[in-house]
């Protein structure tokens, strides 16, 4: 059966899979890879475009070494910033979780320092070796710049990134939003449901305790145990079960509907403001100002539009679920870690903006 339409009574009952093509076991084509896969072939694309048209200090056939170094500060930096800031296993247990990136885990905070190390690296330039006429070799740099430069390129291309990384936290349904609906109720038309917050309940009556997971009702706990027991196998636990149920939404949306809160649909409120927005104010600097011409500007505006963004959006999206009572809202009881990451970053673009125009206006005097 398929899922409900979209209408103006009631919200929407997400199905969507996040796998596209199963491969075996954990393995799969997924769509949150693609995403990253998609945001840094289309950062490639402005980079290079602008690179033949000679708008960047970085030549055009080196935009493919920027992009590699770029790729490796991401996925680096992301995952060891989801270990350092968001888990909560021991540091045993943390350091050997490291390479399992199908269980998830990545930190855009902690992916920004890494492309913030790459872009430093990579102003360096790459080494390049030419053939003289008397034959001798010389290895040079190539592409050197200002790191400043390299980090206002990525700020010009990363809300695409960031953009469609947000769409794919939609399809897999996570980082979710907080209730406007409680389960059995219907919600407004812009609100969604999730069948995913039910993978909190372990068993029939048992919830994890580090979970967002909603309380159901006598009613409907019954109701959800009587489903997962008609699809279960003899061999499987009641929890492999709800999994098969929940990846299935669409084929038990009659069943599961009732079972489930409507949300704010954070994603896509991220996916606006830190994908649209900030691409647009971007993108707006670059070309309508001289923010191209003077190395830094970007970055600063960029760390500061950012990081206010972020701390509005996710007053609607709820902390981490292994974050739980104080330490969900670690500052002043009003923001989350992720919020408190974020206010960090407006304080640095602002020191940089400083300083960039500071610098400039100093320059200007002494001519």
């Amino acid at each position: 059966m398929s899922s409900p339409a979209l209408t103006l009574a009631d919200a929407y009952f997400h199905t969507l899979d996040g796998v596209l093509i199963p491969i075996s076991g954990p393995i799969a084509v997924r769509f949150y890879g693609l995403s990253y896969v998609l945001g840094f072939v289309l950062a490639f694309v402005v980079l290079y475009t602008l690179a033949r048209k000679g708008r960047i200090l970085v030549p055009a056939h080196r935009v493919l070494d920027l992009m590699l170094l770029v790729v490796l500060g991401t996925l680096i930096g992301g995952r060891v910033g989801y270990i350092l800031f968001y888990e909560t296993t021991p540091w045993s247990q943390r350091l050997t979780s490291f390479y399992k990136v199908w269980e998830g885990g990545m930190a855009s905070h902690g992916g920004m320092v890494g492309i913030i190390l790459a872009c430093i690296l990579a102003s360096r330039g790459f080494k390049a070796k030419y053939q003289q006429p008397d034959g001798t070799i010389v290895t040079e740099r190539e592409g050197k710049a200002p790191a400043l430069h390299i980090m206002d390129l990525m700020a010009l291309t990363a809300p695409i990134g960031l953009f469609v990384g947000r769409l794919a936290n939609f399809v897999n349904g996570e980082l979710l939003g907080k209730i406007v609906s409680p389960a059995g109720a219907p919600g407004p038309w812009w609100a969604v449901k999730y069948p995913q917050e039910l993978l909190g309940w372990q068993g029939p009556g048992l919830v994890e305790v580090k979970s967002h997971t909603p309380p159901l009702s006598a009613e409907q706990l019954r109701q959800l145990d009587a489903l997962v027991m008609s699809v279960k196998q003899p061999s499987e636990t009641w929890h492999e079960g709800l999994k098969y149920v929940v990846n299935h939404a669409g084929k038990y949306a009659q069943q599961l509907e009732p079972l489930v809160t409507s949300r704010h649909p954070s994603q896509i409120y991220q996916a606006i403001a830190e994908g649209l927005v900030l691409g647009l104010v971007m993108m707006g600097l670059w070309l309508f100002t001289r923010a191209s011409k003077l190395p830094g500007v970007l970055t600063g505006v960029w760390l500061m539009l950012y990081g206010v963004l972020r701390v509005v959006t996710e007053f609607w999206r709820l902390p981490d679920p292994q974050f739980t009572g104080e330490s969900a809202r670690p500052l002043l009881g009003l923001f989350s870690r992720g919020q408190s990451l974020s206010l960090l970053m407006v304080v640095g673009g602002a020191g940089v903006l400083v300083w960039v125009l500071w610098r400039a206006r100093r320059k200007a005097n002494s001519k």
